[in-house]
Order: C-alpha cells, then structure tokens, then sequence
C-alpha cells in the first residue's frame, strides 16, 4: 500500500449514504493497495445551501486535513436552472473557497437523473433529467476549475448498453447497491486516475457484472479527463 494515504470528506445526503458509498469507495482503495479513509456528513434531503449553514459541517473541515471533500448536491436542483443558479452555484462558490483554504481538493459528484425524469419541471424520461444535471455540474465545474466525479454520465452509458441492470432501487430515485459501486468506480477513476478494472467486487453484485461497471468507470473518467477538469 502506498504509505500516504488519502483522507476523504464527503458531504450529501441519502444519495451518498445509502449502501454506504464512502465504505465502497474504500473497499476499492484498499483493493487498489491505496490507504483511504473516509468519513460522511450526510443529512436525508439536505442541500449544499443547508450544509453550508451548518455550523457541524464547517467544525469537520477544519477538524483535520483532507486531501479530498466530495460535494453531492440534492437530487432536483441541478436539473432546475432557477434552483441551481440561486442555491447551489452560491454554496458551491463558498464551500469551494473552503476546501481549498483547507488545502483540499473539491470534487463534485455529478448525480444521476431520476429513473422517470421529472415530469413536474418538464423532464418526462430520464434521460432529459440526466442532461441537464450534467450541465448544472459542469457549468459550475467549468466555472470554478473544480474537478468532477461524472457518476450519471456514466450511468447513462449503462442505462443504454444494458437497460436490465437495475442501478435504481424501487423508488427510482436512489441508488442500488450496483448503482452505488459504479459511483465509487468512477470516484476512483476520479481520485487516482487509474482504472478500477480488477479490483474488489463487493457482495450481491455478480463479478461479471462489477467487471463491466469498473470498465465503463474507468473509460467515463479516464478516456478525456479534461472535460472533467481532472
């Protein structure tokens, strides 16, 4: 193992907490023979805005040094222009200015569309949904110079080349545990821009399947790493 590990904060909500994706991101470290260790503030629906209110949020960054902090916004704003434009590009901004007051790096996660789109802002598949998430990530990405982890790029390439892989639980919203490993795929790609190919599949998810999911990580993060200021 490398013997300077990688500390990293992820700040989200249940996006990031369910099936525990820093833990995954970890096993896949640790696969990698990368020492990594990461710690979680995740609040159920919370915003960047409500985090950057947060007088807990501010204590942890401050708290100890980190070579990363992961920032996953709420799952409807991006796609809203209105909505990102007066909430989550001011918070981005500050938290930016932050992390690297901290001598962090601020990485993005860019989310995932809904499985349905959504309907009630004029988005009626998930795909529309997804397109404009990725611009709401990249124009503040492209704004600030920050680096982006394209988790829903990524699922787009496997919601089309192979539709029957469930990455949604029930609700449609929040991921399973395959969709879960693909985001810790690509943040791995992301953060030490190497291929997770051949790493750790975690339990419940058939190797082939985690092998093509490392795969098209890899290829997502890797294949112009520019576009995601990487």
């Amino acid at each position: 193992m490398s013997a300077v590990g990688a500390r990293v904060l992820f700040i989200g909500n249940s996006y990031t907490s369910v099936n525990n994706l820093p833990e995954l991101l970890s096993g896949l470290a640790t696969a990698g023979k990368h020492r990594m260790v990461v710690e979680l503030i995740a609040v159920g629906g919370a915003t960047l805005a409500q985090h950057l209110q947060s007088p807990s949020v501010r204590i942890q960054l401050a708290a100890q040094h980190w070579n990363y902090v992961v920032l996953q916004e709420q799952s409807v704003v991006p796609a809203v222009a209105v909505a990102r434009t007066a909430g989550m590009y001011p918070a981005i901004r500050v938290l930016v200015k932050d992390i690297r007051a901290q001598d962090a790096r601020p990485i993005l996660l860019l989310t995932w569309g809904r499985r349905d789109g959504l309907p009630e802002s004029g988005y009626h598949d998930y795909r529309t949904m997804q397109s404009e998430i990725t611009t709401g990530y990249l124009t503040i990405a492209d704004e600030l110079d920050v680096t982006v982890a394209p988790v829903g790029v990524a699922w787009v390439t496997v919601v089309r080349e192979d539709p029957g892989l469930a990455l949604w639980l029930a609700d449609g919203s929040h991921p399973s545990l395959t969709g879960s490993f693909l985001a810790a795929c690509t943040l791995y790609a992301t953060i030490y821009h190497q291929s997770p190919a051949g790493l750790r599949v975690p339990e419940g998810i058939a190797k082939d399947v985690g092998d093509r999911l490392e795969l098209l990580a890899a290829g997502t993060v890797l294949g112009d790493p520019t576009i995601w200021h990487n």
